[in-house]
């Protein structure tokens, strides 16, 4: 890390503790801020997304600039070896060009079934080759809360519907006496079709940046076409209806915690304990258990204290690694609902507990017509997904706000 890093990442701190000492004056003479002291209050917490913002970009590219060392380093050890890696990205140049009308890009593997998470360089980023599949799915993991909380990925090589057993009761046992029957208690089943939504966006760029051979056309297409195909996808991945679309995990979470009465749907420090705990142990303790709300949410979870006088929101201390809330990593994502009364607006619980299926890659197709007059390309990226939560016994919850 850079030193330059370590210096905003210290800014960072020294901006949180100046943003606990207004709270925590104004908590000391038993007061709400004051107009200037809230202005004041919501000006930390726009330095502080800024910084998170910044931190991000410059990480990033401190990771662009060591992989591209390794990238060379292989291309002088092992000539051969990395001409044949290269093997993808010189066929989306050919496609770029106008060589090839269409090309697929998949993930390695028929099926792949794994939790998706988005790993950090010490955590095995740097033994990973960077691929323009991977760069697209990176991209669409950035810009969706539920993506990147870690849900679990089924990846098939063809989109035909299939059929999950969703999980709505768990088994039950009870003390038996010696020669007593023991009573029967099963799991109680459902079953829900992970089909393929289709998801679609055109991107157009000039003859120009198709041809030149110094610019990053992978590293732009992915960019474009992840963040688009992510904001789509990630919008329903939390608030999908299921009919014509995914199911979001709003969708189909239980209630775990209902505000009070006369705050507008306010939470306070006691209903987000309240949420915490009313997820069970076994998916508390998930490596994929967390929060989820949007960024002016997360404002007001910065203020709460416990009855200790702790605060509930902890910063954290690391790049790259989030937030935390009762210790447990906080994700944003704008589509989750707004403070309001009879809002959903905090989500809790095991993030891998909702399913995202991804059928047969990304395609991409090319026209030289659509935008002929302008001397442009037109690329289109062509996604199918679908997500439901597979476990509904009460893996993930929400905080509403009281409806009156």
């Amino acid at each position: 890390m850079s030193s330059y890093i370590k210096a905003i990442q210290e800014r960072r701190a020294n901006v949180w503790e100046q943003a606990k000492e207004l709270l925590d004056t104004a908590e000391g003479e038993k007061r709400e801020l004051s107009a200037e002291e809230e202005a004041k209050y919501q000006a930390f917490n726009a330095d502080l997304d800024k910084i998170d913002a910044r931190v991000k970009d410059l990480t990033e590219a401190e990771q662009r600039a060591k992989d591209a060392e390794a990238a060379f380093a292989g291309l002088l050890a092992k000539p051969q070896e990395q001409a044949r890696k290269g093997h993808e990205d010189t066929e989306l140049r050919r496609f770029a060009r106008g060589e090839l009308r269409s090309i697929e890009v998949c993930p390695e593997g028929p099926v792949n079934f794994r939790d998706l998470t988005k790993g950090t360089a010490t955590a095995g980023g740097n033994t990973v080759p960077t691929t323009f599949y991977n760069q697209l799915i990176a991209h669409l993991i950035e810009v969706s809360g539920v993506m990147m909380a870690g849900p679990t990925v089924l990846n098939t090589a063809s989109g035909e519907n299939i059929e999950v057993p969703t999980t709505t009761a768990h088994s039950s046992a009870a003390i038996v006496a010696e020669g007593g029957t023991i009573g029967e208690s099963d799991p109680a089943f459902a079953k829900r079709t992970l089909g393929a939504h289709k998801y679609g966006t055109l991107i157009q760029v000039s003859r120009e940046l198709t041809t030149d051979t110094g610019v990053d056309l992978e590293g732009y297409l992915a960019m474009q076409a992840g963040r688009a195909l992510g904001n789509a996808f990630g919008a329903h991945a939390v608030t999908g209806t299921g009919t014509g679309q995914p199911t979001g995990i709003v969708t189909s979470a239980s209630t775990g915690k209902t505000g009070g009465a006369g705050v507008a749907g306010a939470f306070t420090a006691d209903d987000l304990i309240d949420l915490f705990f009313s997820v069970i142990a076994p998916y508390r303790n998930s490596t994929s258990c967390g929060w989820m709300m949007r960024d002016a949410t997360m404002a007001a979870a910065r203020k709460l204290k416990d009855l200790n006088g702790q605060y509930l929101w902890q910063p954290s201390l690391q790049v790259g690694v989030p937030d935390t809330l009762l210790a447990k990593p906080v994700h944003t994502d704008p589509t989750v609902a707004a403070v309001a009364l009879g809002a959903k607006s905090v989500v809790f619980g095991d993030f891998s507990a909702y399913f995202v299926r991804m059928a047969g890659g990304v395609r991409f197709e090319r026209s030289d017509e659509f935008a002929f007059n302008s001397d442009l390309v037109t690329f289109r990226a062509l996604l199918r997904a679908d997500g439901l939560t597979v476990d509904q016994t009460g893996a993930l919850k929400v905080f509403t706000g009281n409806a009156a």
